[in-house]
């Protein structure tokens, strides 16, 4: 709810209250400033080839918010080892009105033949066009050993065939971050399969053709340069 949409008398009232709060402390519980956090947790992920591996998940929250709302995430990464090897890859997405904001949520990630991949969607329609409205509604990455880049559906692999993360993170954070130890593969799973609506199904169960249903509105942006390759935090351990 913005300023505008209030009451006459409920501005005049946050005036007042603004000209007599001299400490910012109080300017905070007003929502008016901006705060932030991070949280993190580790999640088993089952590969295609039932192999699991560790991986850890953070995410930070900040940004300016309004009265009553949580502060929005801005920023999730996930953290792996790449099996068989000691080498420490990242993937990260931001999230915000930034034109370099990737705005994706990951579903996905696994190893074939050495290589890893994840499957995203987009967090809403501007993420939807800003990343060529793909239909079914997916951004594929594969790392090269520099950088996550961006690959088709024809490129992804077809042995990957549905969700192995926790996704609806939104909902989850506080159960996930309070977690004792690695949620198991089991549990991502369950987690995922609370949301039964048919609506969502393509989140959890990959579909290789286009579907049916128009998400959003064509959006244009003429000096747009989608932000990839995803430069990664790889590293190799010693």
């Amino acid at each position: 709810m913005g300023i505008a949409s209030l009451n006459p008398s409920y501005i005049s009232l946050l005036h007042v209250l603004m000209k007599r709060m001299a400490k910012p402390g109080l300017i905070l519980m007003m929502g008016v400033s901006i705060s932030a956090c991070s949280t993190s947790w580790k999640e088993e992920v089952q590969l295609h080839d039932g192999n699991k591996i560790i991986v850890k998940r953070s995410q930070s929250r900040g940004g300016g918010h309004e009265i009553g709302q949580e502060v929005p995430v801005n920023e999730h990464k996930i953290f792996f080892t790449l099996p068989g090897t000691h080498r420490a890859i990242t993937w990260e997405t931001t999230f915000g009105q930034d034109i370099n904001d990737s705005n994706l949520i990951p579903l996905a990630l696994d190893v074939i033949n050495g290589t890893p991949y994840i499957a995203t969607t987009n967090a809403g329609c501007i993420a939807y066009n800003k990343w060529g409205r793909p239909n079914p509604p997916y951004v594929f990455f594969k790392y090269d050993s520099e950088a996550w880049q961006r690959i088709s559906l024809e490129e992804f692999p077809t042995e990957i065939k549905e969700a192995n993360l926790v996704i609806g993170l939104q909902l989850h954070e506080r159960r996930l971050s309070s977690h004792s130890g690695a949620l198991s593969a089991e549990e991502v799973k369950s987690i995922n399969a609370e949301s039964r609506s048919s609506e969502v199904s393509y989140l959890r169960l990959f579909v290789r053709e286009p579907m049916a249903s128009e998400w959003c509105a064509t959006w244009k942006l003429n000096s747009f340069k989608a932000p990839i390759p995803i430069p990664s935090g790889d590293s190799t351990k010693e």
